[in-house]
């Protein structure tokens, strides 16, 4: 009989950022209501760290990294041409929302990075390097085009929604969440200091800095509306990993994500009409 390593697999670990994430995006589609309470999107902050946490141990421990890759980008494809429809030809609720659901856009960018930085490791300098640096310096090259050739930004708008996704234009995850990723991934062999370099560069990203540079923003503020801070306590399942992958249909998660948005999204424009 195979004995199970106490703590929770990668699966159980999905299984409860999954949760989080729905919580999260029930506040998200539905807030418009004022019925739902704050604390499931506070939950929810757990979620993208969680998700990020077992992407990078699916990217360390997969057979198959371009098959990988693929499955998360090409859902990422589908879900950037279904926002870039809301944004360009007015399908926007009639209080201007529509989904910015890119957080696969954001880890596809990632996993490109990670790939370079492996490649770097094994001396392969001329992929690792461009791997690496080409995702980092597209939004500042599409800012430049479209600055010379005006023309060109619905050709740009259509590729950063599609197949060339900019870090610094996703609302959903972008160039901090990538930032982590990579700290998180060049911490990898020791879980103790992993969730230490994630938990301290959260609370600078989302609390320090703010506090610096924004005005306007106090402590009440950061707990009361500005909480990102709070996805720190993803540090707390992370530890708990127990190394394993655990049972589960792993093709879930990829259908689940846009299958749960699209479907609360279409509920939330009922919903709005409704009581509009």
């Amino acid at each position: 009989m195979e004995l199970t390593k106490k703590g929770l697999t990668g699966f159980q670990l999905k299984y409860l950022a999954m949760i989080l994430m729905v919580l999260d995006h029930i506040h998200y589609f539905f807030e418009f209501t004022g019925k739902i309470p704050i604390w499931f999107t506070m939950l929810g902050r757990v979620s993208a760290p969680l998700f990020l946490f077992c992407v990078l141990e699916g990217f360390i421990h997969t057979h198959n990294r371009k098959k990988y890759f693929l499955q998360i980008y090409s859902i990422a494809i589908v879900m950037g041409l279904i926002m870039f429809s809301f944004v360009f030809f007015g399908l926007q609720r009639p209080d201007g929302f529509y989904p910015q659901n890119q957080m696969l856009a954001t880890l596809s960018i990632l996993l490109v990075i990670l790939q370079g930085i492996d490649w770097c490791s094994k001396k392969q300098w001329g992929k690792g390097l461009a791997a690496i640096i080409i995702p980092i310096i597209l939004p500042f090259v599409a800012i430049f085009i479209g600055s010379k050739i005006n023309s060109a930004w619905f050709v740009i708008n259509l590729l950063n929604f599609s197949i060339l996704p900019l870090h610094t234009w996703i609302m959903d995850g972008g160039t901090y969440f990538i930032f982590q990723g990579v700290l998180m991934y060049i911490f990898r062999k020791n879980r103790k200091v992993q969730a230490f370099v994630f938990v301290a560069s959260t609370l600078i990203l989302y609390g320090v800095l703010p506090l610096v540079t924004m005005e306007g923003i106090t402590l009440e503020i950061l707990l009361t509306k500005a909480f990102e801070w709070m996805s720190i306590f993803a540090a707390i399942p992370m530890l708990l990993y127990n190394g394993e992958r655990g049972k589960g249909n792993k093709k879930f998660f990829y259908w689940f994500y846009p299958g749960h948005v699209y479907a609360l999204c279409a509920l939330s424009y009922i919903l709005f009409y409704m009581l509009n």
